[in-house]
């Protein structure tokens, strides 16, 4: 049987378990939450709508007791709290940190073989947390950012272009947020590259737009994203599972590939029934070697508040 747990019952982690099951993807979905109730509630709102959309997923939800994942072939972590006024980046690092660990904890005393999906913010570092706590194989730890911040983009495309979005190939690389590493010469429509058909300008302002996009939505909303991530999540989710081998940019410890070691970063790689079946290496030019660069040196950076924090 296929089993599937997510961590964390809030927006993120519900979207991800509703489209998990709508698409099938296990047979079996555990929803896993700190809050009294609200696993169990929204799981069986899931299941109690299995009828009206025609699937055979059961949805189980469980407050923190994680002996219901046991056998997970992919756990999905979005727990962790928003970055809230007043909050340095150090504290949501803190207290994120903490219960990233004691989640990773748990799911490999549970599920020792399981592949582990990083969706808790900050990306790249909750990554490098879990990663360290699980003792995996970085081929088994992977963080999903890639995905949404290429779907970004790719709307955004369709959107100035006025065509499907299906019809989109686009590849970014480098840490989640303002450093991530736009690559325009690996952007296609259809297989026509994008940039004969969108001006420098028009694709810079589409570039500078997906940097930032969910601040735009944070802005508009004043809570963070959840349609989009959690279904990227389950996109990842069913390439592992299915073995279906697509490409997906996703944050991983890089051991010398691009010249970069022990640091984790978006880029392009291969996705199957082991996690990550290979990492792709492209040939970047100049430019985009240097952005891939400063992105490096930000996520350092960040890396090394949580070894602060750790020495503790």
């Amino acid at each position: 049987m296929t089993k599937v747990t997510v961590v964390g019952a809030g927006n993120v982690g519900a979207t991800c378990a509703d489209v998990l099951a709508y698409r099938e993807i296990a047979e079996e979905i555990v929803l896993v939450d700190i809050k009294e109730g609200v696993a169990e509630g929204k799981a069986l709102d899931i299941w109690q709508k299995a009828p009206i959309n025609v699937y055979d997923s059961r949805t189980i939800g469980s407050t923190n007791d994680y002996s219901k994942t046991a056998g997970s072939d992919v756990v999905v972590i979005t727990s962790g709290l928003p970055r809230k006024p007043g909050m340095t980046r150090d504290d949501l690092i803190e207290t994120n940190a903490g219960i990233v660990k004691t989640v990773t904890e748990n799911v490999v005393k549970h599920s020792p073989d399981a592949i582990i999906v990083v969706v808790s913010n900050p990306l790249d570092v909750m990554t490098y947390q879990a990663h360290v706590t699980s003792k995996f194989p970085r081929s088994r730890v992977i963080g999903m950012a890639g995905i949404l911040d290429t779907a970004r983009y790719r709307a955004f495309i369709a959107e100035e272009l006025d065509i499907s979005p299906k019809e989109i190939q686009a590849i970014l690389m480098g840490g989640h947020g303002d450093t991530m590493v736009p690559l325009p010469r690996y952007t296609t429509v259809a297989g026509i590259p994008v940039t004969e058909l969108i001006s420098k300008e028009k694709l810079d302002a589409i570039i500078e737009r997906t940097k930032f996009g969910g601040g735009e939505l944070v802005k508009l909303m004043g809570t963070s994203a959840w349609y989009a991530p959690g279904s990227a999540a389950a996109q990842m989710v069913e390439s592992i599972v299915k073995n279906q081998k697509r490409v997906f940019p996703v944050c991983i410890k890089l051991d010398g590939e691009y010249g970069i070691d022990d640091c984790y970063l978006g880029v392009p790689v291969i996705l199957g029934k082991n996690g990550i079946e290979k990492v792709i290496e492209l040939e970047l030019n100049a430019e985009e070697k240097a952005l891939l660069e400063v992105s490096r040196t930000h996520v350092k950076e960040v890396m090394a508040v949580l070894d602060g924090l750790r020495k503790k």
